[in-house]
């Protein structure tokens, strides 16, 4: 049952709670007088040259890491469909409540910056290309209930 559709959704999920830590949630926000990047595991600052961390966001690090890992471990969960869906319900309400506390972070260091739209970065979006994902494999899971349903029926 792991090479199912959902299992590449949920595989999907996780790689882009992964990506969190590659791509930036906002970029060239000016705090002060220096252009700063914001990711999940800080905020940082071209000094030299060299991308250095400023400030460093730990739990908000913690926290992307066991989002990352929650649809893997929904994954095996093949065996109970009905855990497997609940559990992702579960997950979107989680990914939603988490992508507004990255979102009220980022807001707390840059108060005072205007972030405008072209600030973004990536990393804004990828919460949301998570909890579609999760979507698509509910979907998949709820097609394969319909389908072991419809071969109970013929037995």
């Amino acid at each position: 049952m792991i090479q199912r559709l959902q299992s590449v959704w949920l595989l999907l999920a996780s790689l882009a709670m992964f990506a969190l830590f590659l791509f930036p949630i906002a970029h060239n926000v000016y705090i002060g007088a220096t252009p700063k990047t914001i990711k999940v595991s800080g905020i940082y600052e071209d000094v030299a040259g060299q991308m250095q961390r400023t400030t460093s966001f730990l739990a908000l690090t913690i926290v992307t890491i066991v989002m990352g890992i929650i649809p893997l471990i929904i994954l095996f969960r093949y065996k109970d469909r009905k855990q497997q869906m609940a559990l992702c319900y579960g997950l979107i309400f989680v990914l939603i409540g988490f992508s507004f506390w990255m979102s009220q972070t980022v807001q707390i260091y840059v108060e005072m910056a205007h972030v405008r739209a072209e600030n973004f970065g990536i990393g804004a979006l990828l919460t949301s290309i998570s909890i579609v994902c999760v979507l698509g494999a509910i979907r998949g899971i709820k097609n394969d209930e319909k389908l072991v349903k419809s071969a109970d029926r013929l037995r």
